[in-house]
């Protein structure tokens, strides 16, 4: 399935100017041009977002048999542009907001906009280990509630040690086997009532004082290299998956100091997808209070357009 993107020369008058193109962007942008509105899309990396680096995608409706993240993205790209919309390869770089003449300056030139939907997500941490970028989707995670069913009554493990990893803990042993806690620490950053519960969960062990230096496996996750924080020993950890929890960080850069920010970075909207600036959403992961799937951020996305048809009709 091939994606038509547009690379040069495309207009630069819009409607409607989307940033980013995950399933926020792209449900956004189906919308927008479903109904008429002359809408270009924005997209720095790969169409789809990253949804793209999931093996496969078994909690969107509509497939039963589950489907990658790559061939999804696909499918919503080309049902979007089927009605109109515009894609664009290139980095925004700087936006200045104007009542019905935003100025959005990217990679490939600058671009007006009656409106903005802004979709461009948010990225995990990453450890930054050997290994790591090579086995995304193929044993390595950052998002347990997408691929923790893959990992039915295999051996996994969890990096980090704040609600986020011990969240993600808790939902893995619904499947693993077995889920291993590695933390660099001794003690959890935690909230106490997830400490209690992974506690008592006879699936999760508790690796303290720990780091992982090096993600090993031949195609596939197979083991992962880890050294103590204290005495700097060695020691090999078999197993089929290891989820990243260590956080996150919006793309948001671009929006600091003109729209209100939670103490993350996170646009603060209302349920609406309206900013503090008439005519400025946002949508999905870089949103305060995203619950970070892929089929809320695509609700997200069509909730921003519908206000932005909305806006544009006054």
């Amino acid at each position: 399935m091939s994606l038509r993107v547009k690379r040069s020369n495309p207009k630069r008058n819009y409607q409607v100017v989307i940033i980013g193109g995950g399933p926020a962007g792209l449900t956004a942008g189906l919308y927008c041009a479903r109904s008429g509105l002359n809408t270009l899309l924005i997209e720095k990396g790969v169409i789809g977002g990253q949804i793209t680096n999931a093996e496969r995608v078994e909690n969107y409706p509509g497939f039963p048999k589950g489907i990658s993240g790559i061939d999804l993205g696909q499918l919503i790209h080309e049902q979007a542009i089927s009605y109109g919309l515009e894609t664009l390869l290139g980095e925004v770089t700087k936006a200045v907001p104007s009542q019905r003449h935003n100025l959005v300056s990217t990679s490939e030139g600058d671009f007006v906009a009656e409106s903005i939907i802004i979709a461009s997500g948010s990225q995990f941490r990453k450890l930054g280990v050997p290994g790591e970028d090579k086995l995304v989707g193929k044993g390595v995670s950052y998002c347990a509630t997408c691929d923790g069913p893959l990992f039915k009554g295999k051996a996994v493990a969890v990096i980090g040690g704040g609600d986020a990893a011990i969240t993600e803990a808790l939902y893995l042993s619904k499947f693993a086997s077995s889920v291993k806690v590695i933390h660099r620490r001794s003690q959890l950053r935690a909230s106490k009532i997830f400490q209690e519960r992974a506690m008592g969960e006879p699936k999760i062990e508790f690796i303290w004082d720990t780091v992982v230096t090096q993600i090993e496996g031949d195609g596939v996750v197979k083991k992962l290299m880890l050294k103590s924080t204290k005495n700097a020993k060695i020691s090999i950890l078999e197993l089929a998956g290891v989820f990243v929890a260590i956080g996150s960080e919006p793309n948001s850069a671009q929006w600091r100091g003109l729209l209100p920010l939670d103490e993350g970075g996170y646009i603060i909207t209302n349920e609406l997808m309206e900013t503090k600036i008439p005519g400025i959403f946002a949508a999905g992961d870089v949103r305060h209070n995203s619950a970070r799937q892929a089929i809320t951020a695509a609700g997200d996305g069509a909730t921003a357009a519908i206000s932005a048809e909305r806006f544009l009709s006054f």
